[in-house]
């Protein structure tokens, strides 16, 4: 009892407990805690411990001590070795969480399209600054345009021979014969002109694109051009894109011409429809919009050829496989663009029930 008497108070629990008796006749207190999310302070001469967990059920006793009258802490085994168990399970928790994130990359196609959009957006930024390295834009517009004319006009004239073998026949059964020339300018004009030319182009310069950039980019040209101050995407990516989007308007305006020459031969050759009635016929049922509209879908599909096979060979990873990988994609990825982005010009711009070959009969 008298060792008793010098206890000090040492925790301060807000909870319930009872009293027990033990052999040596002193006091024991036992306190039964239920996930005490409090904060505790053990106050031992001038040091301050600080708890600040939430700890599972356990059962604390204060036991004098008869050495030093000062009274001790004791903690049953079970729950020492339960808060083991649960420290080891949290740190193997957290160790675990952090080893999954350390090793977790995005899909290489995620961020492959999030880096096209990213390119788009430094390249409009680029052209509204006035960013442009002119002498490379001239270089890519006479790539683009003029050594692209040749296979365009001949994929056009041939397209153009196919489709009028389909349905002229079948017209001139129904003895529309004037309606002819006006079927044709239409079809050429709004779908086959535009996206006939912009998959010429896709698979001869966007392929280009793709594998030049991709092994600039496995050889370290790139970081070498960041080394001498210049950024790629002025450099670089920029030129392509303008010359892209200049260049298609005015193929597609050529292939469109030849396709109609081309239909218009064969369908005088062959089934008897005189030129002057085809082309009298197609004057009557083209609009100047049906024009413009061929020229604004081509820029749309030229801007996302080369924006498409430029973001792909900038994110080339993996040597002279990865530019072919890069390659093949890069034309894979800028055909379904532009067949997608037909559907879409093509829901803005011809809605609800047309007219034009009204005028042509």
């Amino acid at each position: 009892m008298q060792a008793a008497s010098h206890c000090y108070p040492l925790v301060h629990f807000s909870g319930r407990g009872r009293y027990s008796k033990v052999s040596n006749h002193s006091s024991v207190k036992i306190l039964c805690l239920n996930w005490l999310p409090q904060k505790f302070d053990f106050n031992q001469g001038a040091q301050i411990q600080k708890i600040l967990k939430s700890s599972k059920p356990k059962r604390f006793c204060v036991i004098p001590n008869s050495n030093d009258g000062y009274p001790s802490l004791s903690v049953s085994e079970e729950d020492t070795t339960a808060s083991k168990k649960d420290t080891s399970t949290m740190e193997e928790w957290e160790y675990g969480g952090e080893a999954f994130l350390s090793k977790w990359s995005p899909p290489r196609y995620l961020w492959r399209g999030l880096s096209v959009l990213i390119l788009a957006g430094q390249v409009i930024i680029r052209i509204i600054k006035g960013k442009i390295h002119w002498k490379n834009t001239l270089q890519q517009l006479e790539r683009v345009g003029p050594k692209s004319v040749g296979v365009c006009l001949l994929t056009a004239a041939f397209v153009g021979m196919a489709f009028t073998i389909q349905f002229v026949r079948e017209f001139t059964r129904l003895g529309l014969n004037r309606s002819v020339g006006g079927v044709l300018a239409l079809a050429f004009s709004r779908e086959l002109s535009p996206v006939v030319t912009s998959i010429v182009v896709a698979g001869r310069i966007g392929s280009a694109f793709a594998a030049e950039l991709g092994t600039m980019q496995v050889s370290e040209q790139t970081d070498t051009l960041r080394v001498l101050g210049a950024n790629p995407v002025d450099y670089l990516v920029t030129p392509r894109v303008i010359a892209s989007c200049i260049a298609l308007p005015f193929l597609t305006l050529m292939c469109f011409t030849v396709g109609m020459a081309s239909s218009a031969l064969l369908a005088d050759g062959v089934y008897g429809i005189s030129i002057n009635i085809i082309l009298d016929s197609a004057q009557r049922a083209l609009k100047s919009w049906d024009l413009i509209s061929a020229m604004i879908k081509s820029q749309v599909f030229g801007a996302i050829i080369s924006i498409i096979s430029c973001a792909w060979g900038v994110t080339t990873l993996g040597g002279a496989k990865g530019v072919g990988e890069s390659t093949t994609s890069a034309v894979v990825l800028s055909l379904v663009g532009i067949f997608v982005a037909d559907f879409a010009l093509s829901c803005c711009f011809f809605q609800g029930a047309g007219d034009s070959l009204k005028n042509c009969m």
